[in-house]
């Protein structure tokens, strides 16, 4: 990986976030940990090391994330990398595992405000931050932009009657992935003729917050395939979605 890059990695205070932050800072690499509560990020980036630099930013507040690209462009001038990982599965602080969490997103019942809440984190929040760094990709000359998925998103996966988690499949944490992939889908696009690369990665089960500490991973082995693909150099592939390590995942 080439020296001297910049990066941001959204939801990086902890999880696979801090874990992609330490690994990348391990390269060399300075690693802008993107935060919403700013002295958990303090916190995370003192753990990290020298290269990382805790960022206050809020996903799903427009002032914050504008504040975020700015700080960015006055110490940095550029971004090389953007991870896009920050993410939630509920807002509701009642459930106690996640066949609970499940048995409250069925889509008959689940509330609408919650559907809402938890898009507006995985779905919304990817596209606002992409908007507002795109300038500082333009200025890298090896830009590459990893929107974090599951692969409870794959529709094509999801909808097969055979495979084991299709019964997981709600309105609320899955169908944001399924969105946030179509809106990968989308950047990848966009980029096409630009030297800007765009990948979608689905990280294995992590034992993290997000999924109640039941994942059947550690975070190091489920953030595997982020970090390999955080550190692909310029003739790297872009416009994948793959799991680790490189296997492709349909859509």
């Amino acid at each position: 990986m080439p020296i001297n890059r910049i990066a941001l990695v959204t939801g990086a205070n902890q999880g696979m976030g801090k874990h992609v932050a330490r690994e990348l800072v391990s390269d060399g690499v300075t690693v802008f940990v993107g935060s919403r509560d700013l002295a958990r990020g303090e916190a995370a980036a003192l753990e990290i090391g020298g290269g990382a630099v805790a960022l206050q930013l809020d996903v799903t507040d427009a002032a914050s994330i504008s504040s975020a690209a700015d700080r960015i462009r006055e110490t940095a001038g550029r971004l090389d990398l953007l991870v896009n990982n920050a993410a939630i599965s509920t807002t509701r602080n009642d459930i106690r595992d996640m066949s609970q969490l499940r048995a409250s997103s069925a889509p008959s019942t689940v509330s609408l405000d919650e559907v809402r809440a938890v898009w507006e984190v995985n779905v919304f929040g990817p596209l606002a931050v992409y908007q507002a760094m795109l300038p500082l990709l333009r200025n890298s000359a090896d830009a590459r932009i990893v929107n974090v998925t599951s692969a409870l998103g794959s529709l094509t996966t999801m909808a097969d009657p055979a495979f084991s988690f299709h019964a997981a499949f709600e309105p609320v944490y899955a169908a944001s992935k399924s969105a946030l992939n179509a809106i990968t889908l989308s950047m990848m696009i966009e980029q096409e003729t630009t030297g800007i690369k765009v990948n979608l990665v689905s990280p294995g089960f992590a034992n993290t917050a997000l999924v109640n500490f039941e994942g059947t991973e550690s975070v190091q082995d489920a953030a595997r395939e982020i970090v390999r693909v955080a550190r692909l150099g310029p003739d790297g592939a872009s416009g994948t979605f793959t799991l680790w390590e490189g296997v492709d995942i349909p859509w």
